[in-house]
C-alpha cells in the first residue's frame, strides 16, 4: 500500500505465516514435531465455509497437519461434543477450532467450555480468559492478538499510551484491553452507554474500533497522530450499484486517513492477521503440550 501511514496487514500476515513455516520446519527437525489444526464446520453457511476453506489452505502452506471436520447441520449437540472430545485426546491435533456461528440445536458456550483449554486455538475458553485476565499463559483470541502485533511494529513500546476500545465484546474488546494493559497503556472501554464517545474517542494515543456499525467513527473523532486499528467488516450498498456491495470498516477512513499516524484499512487490514494468528497460537499450543518453549513470532 502506498501510503507510508496505512497498516498494509495482508503483507504483515504474510511475513507472520512465513516465520511460522519456518519455525514448523525446525520443529520437525529438532523434535520431530507437526502442530495440527482441527478446524469443525457445522452447516454449509457460505462465508463459514470460505474461512473454513482459507484456514485449511493457510495451515498446509505452513507445513502444519490439516484436520477438517464438516458436519451436516442437523448435527446434535451430543455428536459435536463427542467429536470435541475424541480431539481433545488425539495427540497429533494441538488445536482446536469450532467455527461458529453454529445451528440453532447446539449451545456455543457449551461446545466453547468442552474444548481442552491447552488446545483452545480460539482462546475463548473460560480458563483461558481467566489466564489472560491474571497474566498466565493463555491461549489469546486471533483478533486481538493480529492488532497488537501490528500496534507494537509501528509503534514499539506502548507503555503509558492511552488506549481507547470502541466494544466490549469477549472475542475482541475484552481481550484486546487486557492485551494493552498488559502492554502498560491506560484503558478505557466504550460501548453503547458511553456519554460522550467523540469527546473519550479524541484522548486515543490507540483507538481500537470493533463495534460492528459502518462508518460510525468519524474523522473529527481521531486525535491527531493516533494509531487507529479498524476491527469492523461491515457489507454496504455500493452507491449507485444497484445489487452490489462493498466492504466498510468501523470507522470512516476517507476522513480518518488525513488525521490518524497510522491507520488499518478494511479489507486488507486486521482481517488477514486473524487466520496467521490462529496458526501461530497453534504452534504455541504444540509446543507447550510437548514441554518446549514457545518461539516468539
Amino acid at each position: 500500500m502506498a501510503d507510508e501511514n496505512i497498516i498494509d496487514g495482508k503483507a504483515f500476515a504474510a511475513d507472520l505465516r512465513a516465520r511460522i513455516g519456518e519455525t514448523v520446519t525446525q520443529l520437525k527437525d529438532q523434535y520431530d514435531l507437526t502442530p495440527g489444526l482441527a478446524v469443525v464446520l457445522v452447516g454449509a453457511d457460505p462465508a463459514s465455509q470460505v474461512y473454513v476453506r482459507n484456514k485449511n489452505k493457510a495451515t498446509l502452506e505452513a507445513g502444519m497437519q490439516s484436520f477438517e471436520h464438516v458436519l451436516p447441520d442437523t448435527t446434535s449437540q451430543e455428536e459435536l461434543l463427542s467429536l470435541i472430545e475424541r480431539l481433545n485426546s488425539d495427540d497429533a491435533v494441538h488445536g482446536i477450532l469450532v467455527q461458529l456461528p453454529l445451528p440453532d440445536q447446539i449451545d456455543e458456550q457449551a461446545v466453547i467450555d468442552a474444548i481442552d483449554p491447552a488446545k483452545d486455538a480460539d482462546g475463548f475458553h473460560v480458563i483461558n480468559t481467566g489466564r489472560l485476565a491474571t497474566g498466565g499463559n493463555a491461549m489469546v483470541p486471533c483478533t486481538p492478538l493480529g492488532c497488537l502485533m501490528m500496534l507494537k511494529d509501528r509503534l514499539g513500546d506502548l507503555s503509558g499510551k492511552e488506549a481507547v476500545i470502541v466494544g466490549r465484546s469477549n472475542i475482541v474488546g475484552k481481550p484486546m484491553a487486557q492485551l494493552l494493559l498488559d502492554a502498560n497503556c491506560t484503558i478505557t472501554i466504550c460501548h453503547s452507554r458511553t456519554a460522550d464517545l467523540p469527546a473519550t474517542c479524541r484522548r486515543a494515543d490507540i483507538l481500537v474500533a470493533a463495534v460492528g456499525r459502518p462508518e460510525m467513527v468519524r474523522g473529527d473523532w481521531i486525535k491527531p497522530g493516533a494509531a487507529v486499528i479498524d476491527v469492523g467488516i461491515n457489507r454496504v450498498p455500493k452507491p449507485g450499484e444497484e445489487g452490489k456491495f462493498r466492504l466498510v470498516g468501523d470507522v470512516a477512513f476517507d476522513e480518518a486517513k488525513d488525521v490518524a499516524g497510522v491507520i488499518t484499512p478494511v479489507p486488507g487490514g486486521v482481517g488477514p492477521m486473524t487466520i496467521a494468528c490462529l496458526l501461530a497460537n497453534t504452534v504455541t499450543a504444540a509446543c507447550r503440550q510437548k514441554g518446549i518453549e514457545p518461539p516468539a513470532l
